[in-house]
């Protein structure tokens, strides 16, 4: 079965995490991602490489996830004959992706307009902390810097006076996702214009973006949101709850939801029609999360989790990894699955949530070696003889 990207050729220059998640995202889709590093290889190598607990066999975690279903091309790109076989490359791909810092693409001369005197179909795309230009567009950023400076932190948590950032790094996941989104968007464009273009990824903006309808309400009200906690700032009760093992949350939006809940929790003050609308509940938030605290802490969440679902009402355990990455749906939807090291070792990993219904062929290759697959993209791609390809190894241009 064939994956929706095959086909699209694209050359990974990117470190780290914002830029390998997403050309990650892009080779689980079947691109046929090519990551062109320094002949050392690139320094995301070494991440926990050594790390008995969270490595196989040389290979972090970070590298032994990010780099699934690539191909890697060790390039010394500080030669003259290095930057001329990148630039036959460049002929033959679709899309490049970076996330150097701003200026860095231009100094080594891998930026767009660079990159379309050989190829004016290519699509560049830099992710970068805060864009690539304005007034602090050169500041150096990564994820928490992100997250800070974005204004998530300044509402994650339950008090104002210890911000809190988000377990899950999404200051470097968001600029990963949004430039998938911009990249495959330039490639349907050149559909149409049979251009290229350049794609401009700011964490910041991903950032912002993200505040939604809160940056909204703050634009109409003038007020700065505060953390909550698990609490939410219109609906009750919505929060997270101890019980007897564990903790549970609890998301009644609806008044419906509340008239579920009520059936199950034999509380007379909860009977009051007050209660019956959002702003009577809200009013009283204090009191119902208080009264729900207490009563589930006298049981399992097991127990809590069966009545509350089998009355429709929406809520979940508060999981660790080790609950999730074991629970039946998450394996039924293939999100936990086998990676492999080129040596033939395997550990397991997140698989890929973008499900298709015709083109979804989950399969993964081996994050590579250094250099792993350079002559076969010289011969395949560029169609160098064995004699050129032997030239260029002997000098040191490639590995």
């Amino acid at each position: 079965m064939s994956k929706p990207l095959s086909g699209l050729k694209v050359i990974d220059l990117t470190h780290m995490l914002s830029g390998p998640y997403g050309a990650m995202l892009l080779a689980d889709m079947g691109a046929d991602t090519i990551k062109v590093e320094p002949l050392e290889g690139e320094g995301t190598r070494k991440l926990l490489a050594t790390d008995p607990d969270n490595s196989v066999n040389g290979f972090g975690a970070y590298f032994i996830t990010l780099n699934r279903n690539k191909r890697s091309m060790a390039i010394d790109l500080k030669t003259v004959e290095g930057k001329q076989l990148f630039y036959q490359l460049i002929a033959e791909v679709d899309v490049v992706i970076n996330n150097f810092a701003p200026g860095v693409p231009q100094r080594l001369g891998i930026d767009y307009d660079s990159l379309a005197k050989y190829n004016p179909a290519i699509i560049t795309c830099s992710i970068t902390g805060f864009g690539s230009d304005g007034p602090g567009h050169k500041r150096p950023a990564f994820d928490q810097v992100a997250q800070a400076f974005g204004g998530g932190m300044s509402i994650t948590g339950s008090d104002p006076n210890n911000p809190m950032r988000a377990g899950i790094p999404i200051g470097d996941l968001s600029g990963g996702m949004f430039a998938v989104m911009g990249i495959l968007a330039a490639v349907i464009e050149r559909q149409t214009s049979g251009k290229g273009q350049h794609i401009d990824i700011s964490m910041l903006d991903c950032q912002v973006s993200l505040l939604n309808y809160m940056a909204t309400m703050h634009l109409i009200s003038g007020k700065d949101p505060f953390p909550i906690g698990n609490g939410h700032f219109v609906h009750v009760p919505y929060n997270s709850y101890p019980t007897k093992d564990g903790h549970i949350i609890l998301a009644v939006i609806t008044d419906n939801f509340w008239q579920n809940l009520t059936a199950i929790i034999d509380v007379e003050a909860f009977k009051d029609k007050k209660y019956d609308t959002q702003p009577g509940r809200f009013a009283d938030k204090q009191f119902i999360d208080a009264t729900l605290a207490e009563i589930f802490a006298t049981n399992s969440s097991r127990y809590w989790l069966d009545k509350l679902e089998a009355a429709r009402i929406p809520c979940a355990p508060v999981n660790k990894f080790s609950d999730v990455l074991n629970d039946p749906q998450v394996k039924h939807r293939n999100m936990v699955v086998d990676i492999y090291h080129p040596d033939g070792q395997s550990t397991k990993a997140p698989g890929n949530p973008i499900k298709m219904s015709r083109t979804s062929d989950d399969s993964y290759t081996p994050a590579p070696h250094v250099g792993q697959h350079s002559e076969q993209i010289c011969k395949t791609l560029l169609d160098l003889d064995d004699q050129t390809i032997a030239f260029l190894r002997a000098k040191g241009i490639i590995k």
